[in-house]
């Protein structure tokens, strides 16, 4: 019998720990004692600015939102206690997925307890022996892992990568599938909207063009372009006017076969995801969807506060506006301040800092001055390339981002 001391995983387990302390890049928990607002409550530092959220319009503790998953919990109770498709959909269940729907420009959608689940859904339920999925390099970990796991679950289908954002690297790996004798069937090409690391935003329209030239069906991740991008806050589609519904939409632009989303960022930070697309794409989850059979429902008191924040959302664009004026005001003082922050439309400004230890270092100070900021390096980001990530919200004012700024200067 193997003792204790002598287990493999104990000894290796320690010593990654180990070496994880000792190169700085050891993550410690935050412990927050107050509700996800600008200004937030943590325990042994009191009151800091929020500037490492996904909360980019401020509604997690929207008096609406709150209310609304109360009284969904009075009404429904704490938990579905069932999956989908035995006894656990409810009313909120239907309302939600219909409003996700409108506001996507889709025909359909569907919950998840969260994006992960709904992105490990699509390609191990879409795929069939033949297909190929081509992936770009930045695009989340969510996406990576249900693209390795599909050719485990449906054998013969094939992948490949193609180089962040490069048209031309995409082109050649379309062309190579199209020439490969072994994909016979669906061609897929998958990005994020915006992606989360670099806060740049993926050019659907390219993307579009080339999907329709190789017969290839385009699916975007926009978890951090809901609320965020385009005129109204429908997401990067809008933004490229591809989203049915909203003023800027051109029916020459196309539009997005499917998306996959998160209700845990902008659309009032709770928890979920879904799937957005084709009723077609949404009937055969219900049907052969791993993760939807075998897994309880969305909570009910999630949806009733999802539905409300998205609700907000459509009716008061002036949130996004909001979130757009922040986003511009901290770009402009961060340079002023000597800082160079990436380029992009996004509420995700980085700032390069190289190392991971430096990076995690720089965080740690700025907590002590207040601020709370975190600092990304290797694996999250690829080394050298460590980074503070600056996130915008609505919540914000510009005494907010003058304390943000005052605080950089001090590093």
């Amino acid at each position: 019998m193997t003792t204790a001391a002598a287990r493999p995983f104990d000894a290796r387990t320690d010593a990654t720990l180990a070496s994880l302390e000792a190169s700085g890049q050891y993550k410690h928990l935050h412990m927050l004692e107050s509700p996800m607002d600008a200004v937030v409550r943590m325990r042994g530092h009191g009151e800091v600015l929020c500037f490492c959220s996904n909360n980019y319009l401020g509604l997690a503790n929207d008096p609406r939102v709150v209310e609304a998953g109360i009284e969904g919990l009075k009404k429904y109770g704490a938990g579905t206690a069932s999956v989908r498709f035995i006894c656990g959909t409810f009313e909120p269940h239907e309302q939600l997925e219909e409003r996700i729907a409108r506001y996507m420009g889709t025909e359909a959608s569907y919950t998840f307890v969260s994006c992960w689940n709904a992105t490990e859904a699509l390609f191990p339920t879409f795929c069939e022996a033949g297909d190929y999925i081509l992936s770009d390099e930045l695009n989340h970990a969510c996406i990576i892992d249900s693209i390795r796991l599909t050719p485990v679950i449906k054998k013969g289908v094939k992948k490949g990568v193609f180089k962040h954002s490069d048209m031309e690297s995409a082109r050649a790996k379309l062309q190579a599938a199209k020439d490969d004798p072994e994909v016979t069937g669906q061609i897929w090409l998958v990005t994020d909207g915006v992606f989360s690391m670099e806060g740049d935003i993926a050019d659907l329209l390219a993307l579009r063009k080339l999907c329709d030239e190789f017969g290839a069906m385009l699916v975007v991740d926009d978890s951090h372009g809901h609320g965020v991008m385009g005129e109204t806050g429908r997401g990067t589609h809008e933004h490229f006017g591809m989203c049915p519904g909203t003023p800027s939409f051109d029916p020459a632009n196309g539009t997005v076969d499917f998306f996959t989303g998160t209700l845990g960022k902008g659309l009032g930070g709770g928890a979920g995801g879904f799937i957005a697309g084709p009723k077609r794409g949404t009937e055969l989850v219900i049907q052969r969807g791993r993760p939807t059979l075998f897994s309880n429902a969305l909570p009910v008191t999630v949806a009733c506060s999802a539905n409300e924040a998205i609700r907000i959302v459509m009716d008061e664009p002036e949130r996004v506006q909001r979130l757009k004026d922040n986003v511009a005001s901290a770009r402009k003082k961060i340079g002023e301040a000597g800082f160079e922050v990436l380029e992009s439309p996004t509420a995700i400004c980085p700032i390069i800092v190289g190392d991971t230890a430096k990076a995690i270092s720089m965080s740690q100070r700025l907590l002590e001055l207040g601020v709370f900021v975190i600092g990304f390096g290797y694996p999250v980001v690829p080394e050298g390339t460590a980074r503070l990530r600056i996130q915008m919200s609505a919540a914000h004012t510009e005494e907010h981002i003058d304390r943000l700024v005052e605080a950089l200067k001090k590093l």
